[in-house]
């Protein structure tokens, strides 16, 4: 256990008046099993017994640890996800987790934010 952070990484996490949520990692973050379960308990949360689409912005992510990826394929409040990066990097993160088998939820990568969260609002069951 000594690969693992002290604590884990808090990527910020809010919901937005549109009834989006918004994961906003912070710059230069390596995503641990316990950051990803730590965001996933938190979106469970804030949602309740609703659901809603998110989107996670990952632009200044480091990495994704393989933990972390297995717990970004079970099932969460979030309704779909968009995955907003910026760089050919992201785009390989991106790539590792949309590359999980079978995810619990439409999940796209996006380097336009707003094409993001166009896509996000096409999901009519959210707070449902």
């Amino acid at each position: 256990m000594t690969d693992q952070p002290a604590e884990p990484v808090k990527g910020d996490l809010t919901l937005d008046a549109g009834g989006v949520l918004q994961l906003l990692w912070p710059r230069g973050a390596s995503i641990s099993e316990a950051d990803a379960e730590d965001a996933m308990r938190r979106v469970n949360l804030l949602c309740g017994t609703d659901t809603h689409p998110m989107l996670v912005d990952m632009a200044t992510t480091a990495q994704v640890s393989r933990g972390a990826r297995a717990v970004f394929g079970r099932p969460c409040q979030a309704s779909r996800i968009a995955l907003l990066g910026s760089s050919p990097v992201d785009k390989v993160l991106a790539n590792f987790i949309l590359g999980i088998n079978k995810l619990p939820c439409p999940t796209r990568f996006f380097t336009s934010r707003a094409e993001a969260m166009a896509w996000l609002q096409l999901d009519s069951g959210h707070g449902a």
